[in-house]
């Protein structure tokens, strides 16, 4: 049987995987190229997933944009797929399966892992998922190697009823569900989503899961009303009114029990603790630029007694229940799709998701 010279075949002559592949690669500050790049090479306890679909992360245009990483790199971790080889000892996973990986993974057993600190633990900062280069995710390409530590537990098995697209969705709700958590949301309490993006969005729906009532601000008309179809007790624009003096009249003029950030901005922080009341708690969850200063005023913490609380990443321990919120469409994650690209667009992908224009979730999809 005669084959093309860029393929690869099994052992009973069907063809199956390619030898080289598309991929966005980030090539420096603000430079992406859709390129040939070759497929990678499982090992013994590896599976290689041909990507299917892969969200957009604020994170991933933070490193392409200001260059925090240096290139060549193939971003992408939000990451839905078909297992399409398996290597020697894996024992749970075969061919066909549908996937979401994560690509992160704690150790289990350290100081942080103890402590659920989980993306503080030196094993966690090991990227386990890449499409090639230094491992960074892969998700923006056709296929991805998913390593040991991925494999025996950073995958999730996708039910034949939950699309790709949706399943996109369980690693960022994971990371919101633990900053939900972390802010110690509670029934009854006050809210405020500063930012109602994507991941904002998915901080709403999850704050009222949790039993609050959740006011959100955005200076974009359409995702205020996003915002408020999806539940929203109130939403605002900040550029159109003062938000902490509207939570005030809401909470008998005391402030929010909890604001959450959602967006990237130095000056957020001040405006969360003026919409915070007396002891409340701010959470930063955008805040991950390593060059960001951010100024507030002391005595917001030292008389008024807020706390500043940080979330980042995923929690391992949250992987199934993140998953099951998906996957039951308990939360309504497809509203929130609204462009998809392929691997050629890729460039006008991301340049979407950065200066977003009517726009929420963006998907890359490969084939």
């Amino acid at each position: 049987m005669s084959m093309a010279p860029n393929l690869i075949a099994d052992s009973v002559n069907r063809v199956t995987i390619p030898l080289k592949m598309r991929a966005g690669v980030y090539r420096g500050p603000g430079n992406v190229a859709t390129e040939y790049v070759p497929v990678p090479e499982i090992a013994e306890g590896e599976v290689l997933i041909r990507v299917a679909a892969c969200g957009i992360c604020g994170t991933d245009l933070k490193k392409i944009q200001h260059g925090f990483i240096k290139p060549p790199q193939i971003f992408g971790h939000e990451v839905a797929g078909t297992i399409a080889a398996v290597g020697d000892g894996v024992q749970h996973w075969k061919e066909g399966d549908r996937v979401v990986s994560f690509h992160h993974i704690p150790c289990g057993a350290c100081f942080y892992c103890d402590r659920r600190l989980f993306s503080q633990c030196p094993a966690y900062k090991k990227v386990g998922l890449t499409a090639g280069f230094e491992p960074n995710g892969g998700g923006f390409a056709e296929y991805v190697r998913a390593m040991p530590w991925i494999v025996n537990r950073g995958m999730i098995k996708i039910p034949s009823d939950v699309t790709f697209e949706e399943a996109t969705f369980v690693e960022p709700v994971n990371t919101c569900l633990k900053a939900v958590e972390k802010a110690r949301v509670e029934v009854g309490e006050t809210v405020v989503v500063i930012g109602q993006g994507p991941i904002g969005l998915l901080l709403m729906l999850l704050a009222r899961r949790a039993g609050a009532r959740v006011v959100t601000t955005d200076p974009m008309a359409e995702r205020r009303a996003v915002s408020q179809r999806l539940g929203a007790a109130a939403t605002f624009d900040p550029r159109a009114c003062s938000v902490a003096e509207e939570i005030r009249q809401l909470t008998a003029g005391r402030g929010a029990d909890a604001v959450l950030v959602a967006v990237p901005l130095p000056t957020a922080l001040s405006e969360a603790l003026a919409m915070s009341r007396p002891g409340g708690r701010v959470l930063l969850f955008a805040q991950n630029d390593p060059h960001m200063k951010i100024e507030f005023s002391a005595a917001d913490i030292g008389v008024e007694e807020k706390e500043i609380l940080g979330s980042y990443s995923a929690a391992v321990d949250r992987q199934e229940e993140s998953a099951n919120l998906v996957f039951s469409r308990a939360l309504p994650v497809s509203a929130l799709i609204t462009h998809r690209f392929s691997l050629e667009e890729f460039g006008a992908a991301l340049s979407l998701a950065a200066r977003p224009n009517n726009s929420l979730k963006v998907l890359v999809i490969p084939s």
